[in-house]
């Protein structure tokens, strides 16, 4: 399977081939689905803590008489309705469960996403960047005119660093290597952008997978 090659400067360069094994899956929706869970369950971890009233320092003698006051019935002042008290239903902490996920779900779940992108060809090789673009305008340009405006790009780090001044201020752009590619923000953007080396490096790395043959 051969993808063509964009280049900044507008020259010809040839196609690169790219396994069928990694862009050209059938997508399960249940499986995909589970690793965006998976993912948002990690986005902001709950680790939000309120004390419950047997957790709050205090007396636990009763506070005035049971009957004779003409008042309710308390018992301490632990109890949530004081101030100083517990909290009621209050988040506690880590005892949220986050359901585990193999690894090779986790892999399975990106590639067929990416088969999904080349499959609406919204999947994109662009030329390694050598020179440093240090003009926002001059990036917004390239992405004008190849449409690839609502981007992420998946990056090796010498072309990150290369385009990383230029981009940041760009809308609806986003620059991770490709060690960090995954499933939820390549769903996120309309088009997914590889450099040359990082498809390459993507690849050679997914080949040492064990359900990649």
């Amino acid at each position: 399977m051969k993808l063509k090659v964009i280049s900044i400067g507008g020259n010809k360069i040839d196609d690169i081939d790219v396994s069928e094994k990694i862009f050209s899956l059938k997508p399960n929706k249940q499986l995909i689905q589970s690793v965006i869970d998976w993912q948002l369950n990690h986005f902001k971890p709950r680790t939000a803590k309120t004390k419950q009233r047997g957790e709050i320092r205090g007396s636990t003698s009763k506070i005035y008489a049971q009957k004779g006051t003409g008042g309710a019935r308390h018992s301490s002042r632990k109890a949530p309705i004081f101030v100083g008290g517990g909290v009621a239903h209050g988040p506690k902490g880590a005892v949220y469960k986050v359901n585990k996920l193999n690894k090779k779900v986790k892999k399975l779940g990106l590639h067929q996403v990416l088969s999904q992108k080349c499959k609406l060809k919204s999947l994109f090789v662009v030329e390694d960047f050598k020179i440093e673009i240090k003009k926002t305008k001059e990036f917004n340009d390239f992405l004008k005119k190849f449409n690839l405006l609502n981007s992420l790009i998946i990056s090796d780090k010498e072309s990150k660093n290369k385009i990383n001044k230029s981009a940041k201020n760009i809308p609806n752009l986003k620059i991770i290597d490709h060690e960090g590619a995954n499933a939820y923000d390549i769903l996120k953007y309309k088009n997914v952008i590889f450099t040359t080396t990082s498809i390459k490096s993507f690849q050679e790395k997914a080949s040492k997978w064990n359900f990649i043959t």
